[in-house]
């Protein structure tokens, strides 16, 4: 089945590409979502009128992806989990979690979009690609942290600090409420 594509399909084609397909996938999902045409004298001369107009729709798409792109860049995540023994994570952090903390910061990301092989199982910082339009990827830098760590030498500190207060405090008299 031969179709005039109307947007760019991922391993297919572009716009405005005459491709041949086979006749369920061109009539059961490249005809209904409006992604192509078949092809014939009326549709050729009527995508050509219309080829201005979906060029400049393409083209609004890409450019908000770029704007995405770049606010992803300048915005890294950090992502807090519980760790135990031997840095070790209880559990994992996946596509879900990273896009749940980028639109937390207020950038509308699909987790299907975050390009994850595997799941995150150690802490440290890494470098995740997210497609954002065929021709656009943005890189997002996302830290993975112990929870609880917001500061570690500080938190560590003020543990320290609080017995050597009690201590300091050993003669004063503070009320006791009652645990009625």
């Amino acid at each position: 089945m031969k179709l005039i594509l109307r947007a760019d399909v991922e391993n297919l084609g572009r716009l405005g590409d005459i491709v041949n397909v086979k006749p369920g996938f061109g009539r059961n999902y490249l005809l209904p979502q409006g992604l192509a045409m078949p092809v014939s004298e009326g549709n050729l001369k009527q995508f050509e009128l219309e080829l201005r107009k979906l060029k400049a729709q393409a083209d609004s798409l890409r450019s908000a992806a770029e704007v995405v792109a770049e606010k992803m860049a300048a915005a890294p995540i950090e992502i807090r989990v519980r760790v135990g023994e031997g840095e070790k994570l209880y559990g994992s952090v996946t596509a879900a979690m990273i896009a749940d903390a980028v639109v937390a910061q207020g950038i509308d990301v699909d987790k299907r979009k975050i390009l994850l092989d595997d799941p995150i199982r150690s802490l440290g910082e890494y470098e995740i690609e997210v497609k954002l339009h065929p021709e656009v990827r943005g890189v997002l830098k996302v830290s993975v942290m112990r929870h609880g760590s917001a500061v570690d030498g500080e938190s560590e500190k003020t543990e320290s600090v609080k017995p050597d207060v009690e201590e300091s405090n050993a003669g004063t008299v503070e009320p006791v409420e009652d645990e009625a």
